[in-house]
């Protein structure tokens, strides 16, 4: 135990209490007998009890005593599984409180088959260190080491991990490194030196990694990265909010973490990612460079001008972007449409670049928990647009060159919104409620009128969120959306492969081209999306609609506007070699035609 500045720290394991002890450099150590499954609590210069900072489980909570965990008792079916590569990734995030009925671990399991046949490849999962209350969005985690007993046993995540790779599916873990919740930190018992002085955050006071006595708080974390990759056989990390990760040492915790975190998964494959407002591109770049080694950064600006294109609102932090065929197309083809230019919302200049970045370095998304929720009613995407815009875009995310991210249920449409909860007792509850709603006034429309917000410390804002699987037949057209496209994703190379070619083309006011290049140009693929009225082409100076060969006229692979999606039916969009129709609100596939008949059937579907 790292208890710097104190002089005693004991060990209290069922009803016995042992001493530890000091080794001279902050920490204390020594040997005591327990078994598995007894509860154990720390006493520091008298004071206490206080739960172990590394627990591995807390039964009854942060206040609670911890649990000694045996990680090896449970019976790994996976050694077959050799991890995951950055590429050819579809991720799914997902919060497992809401993800079912029941909101646990053993709940979740039957649902993964069917998220493997969809086309899923990574489940991302929301952060599940344990908080105080009985729900949570996870973010004010407390016990970093301890999966919170409201999903289930340490063992039940473990099952889940299992049963993912049994369907080939990789998970991730969303995992809270610049801050700790308000409830249940005793950090601080144990050393104030777990907290910087000199940097604050948004949530509460800022880790210290480059200050006074911050080598045992670097390790603390290091390990933290390397434990849930080794004892739970996961896939990898989504760093959260890594802006206000702060460190000035000569190498940033940043790669400490990344490094270990490779380390402990030895010879298989992990995938990290992570969240920054900046739109830091270090992140992503190779330790060799002066980078600090993650595989992919969450792409907000795409999401930002997707949302004004479908929407149409520039409240808030959408007020720098226009959702213009040029911003949705440069978002396509080179990540970040912010590199270093002035962003008038945040009073700043904004990123870096990013034109040598690999696609699959960027994950883009029309849904995730954050902006679902910033929504104040938590409405989802196909409430805010129409039906066609809505499959437009979804084409767009799915096809597109980035490594796509899905928020669950998004995949049927589902009506459940995902609004922001946080379990807090009352004196927490009360501050935690007035700043939520001070968050949502920087959105125009709310900020006036009588609003009412749902109420985060209730239990019925958290149960409202939860998933209702009936829905996937009753909106059955959106959910043979999902899986198409991501049918063709997987199926054609052009869509899949680790190094896209792609050039994109405006068309008209809110249409435009992207054409993905085969490697002799024999066998091109354009996706034509129209996110505005119908577009009459009369002539077409625009060389990317151009054939491959003037003997292989483009005909539809796919189409938005497929009856099984609720479309209008699939016509030609070139009509009799002499003019361009792109319907309203719908996008398509084009491919050349495999021989000289230029009135081969369309195929839709993939």
């Amino acid at each position: 135990m790292w208890a710097h500045e104190h002089r005693t720290v004991s060990v209290r394991i069922q009803e016995a209490e042992y001493v530890l002890a000091e080794e001279g450099n902050g920490y204390f150590s020594g040997l005591a007998p327990a078994r598995e499954f007894d509860s154990y609590s720390f006493f520091v210069d008298g004071r206490g009890p206080f739960a172990d900072p590394a627990s591995r489980f807390q039964p009854y909570g942060p206040h609670g005593p911890s649990q000694i965990i045996d990680p090896a008792r449970f019976r790994w079916q996976d050694s077959n599984w050799r991890g995951i590569t950055p590429y050819g990734q579809v991720i799914y995030e997902m919060h497992i409180g809401t993800f079912t009925a029941e909101g646990t671990w053993q709940a979740a399991i039957p649902h993964l088959r069917e998220l493997a046949e969809l086309g899923v490849t990574v489940l991302e999962v929301m952060p599940v260190a344990d908080f105080a209350g009985s729900f949570g969005w996870g973010y004010d985690g407390v016990n970093l080491f301890a999966p919170t007993r409201n999903y289930g046993s340490p063992d039940d995540f473990r099952a889940f991990v299992d049963a993912a790779h049994a369907h080939g599916l990789a998970v991730i873990l969303d995992v809270v490194y610049n801050h700790v919740g308000p409830d249940g930190n005793f950090l601080p018992m144990f050393s104030a030196h777990y907290f910087a002085t000199k940097h604050k955050t948004d949530w509460g006071e800022a880790i210290n990694f480059d200050d006074e006595n911050s080598g045992p708080v670097r390790n603390f974390y290091s390990w933290n990265a390397a434990y849930w990759i080794k004892e739970f056989h996961l896939d990898g990390l989504r760093l959260d909010a890594t802006q206000n990760i702060y460190d000035s040492s000569e190498e940033h915790i940043l790669t400490a973490i990344v490094r270990s975190a490779r380390a402990a998964a030895g010879d298989r494959g992990i995938l990290i990612v992570g969240e920054n407002e900046t739109q830091d591109t270090r992140l992503v770049r190779c330790m060799a460079q002066g980078g600090y080694g993650l595989d992919a950064l969450w792409n907000d600006d795409f999401h930002h001008t997707a949302m004004v294109a479908a929407t149409g609102n520039r409240e808030s932090y959408y007020a720098d972007y226009l959702g213009s065929p040029q911003e949705l197309l440069s978002s396509t083809k080179y990540g970040f449409l912010y590199q270093g230019q002035w962003h008038s919302w945040q009073k700043q200049r904004r990123g870096t670049s990013a034109l040598a970045l690999r696609p699959a370095a960027f994950v883009t998304f029309l849904q995730n928990h954050d902006q679902v929720a910033n929504s104040a009613r938590g409405l989802r995407i196909d409430r805010l647009t129409t039906f066609g815009r809505l499959k437009a875009l979804t084409a767009l995310l799915l096809l597109g060159p980035s490594t796509p991210m899905l928020f669950q249920g998004q995949e049927f449409a589902s009506s459940a919104p995902f609004l922001f909860f946080a379990d807090h007792r009352a004196e927490l509850a009360g501050p935690i409620r007035k700043g939520r709603a001070e968050f949502l006034k920087q959105w125009r429309s709310f900020a006036h009128g009588d609003l009412r917000y749902d109420d985060p410390s209730a239990r019925e804002t958290f149960e409202k969120c939860k998933l209702d699987y009936s829905e996937r037949a009753k909106h059955g057209e959106v959910y043979e959306l999902y899986r198409d496209l991501l049918r063709l994703r997987k199926a054609e190379p052009l869509f899949s492969c680790e190094t896209v070619r792609i050039d994109g083309e405006v068309l008209g006011p809110e249409a435009f081209v992207l054409r993905f290049f085969s490697d002799d140009y024999s066998d091109d693929r354009l996706l034509v999306v129209n996110l505005g009225t119908e577009l009459r082409l009369y002539s077409s100076p625009a060389p990317l609609l151009a054939p491959v060969d003037r003997e292989r006229p483009w005909v539809v692979q796919w189409s938005s506007e497929d009856p099984r999606y609720g479309g209008n039916g699939v016509p030609p969009l070139v009509q009799d070699e002499s003019y361009w129709i792109i319907p309203a609100h719908a996008a398509a596939v084009l491919k050349p035609n495999a021989g000289n008949n230029s009135n081969e059937k369309s195929k839709h579907g993939s």
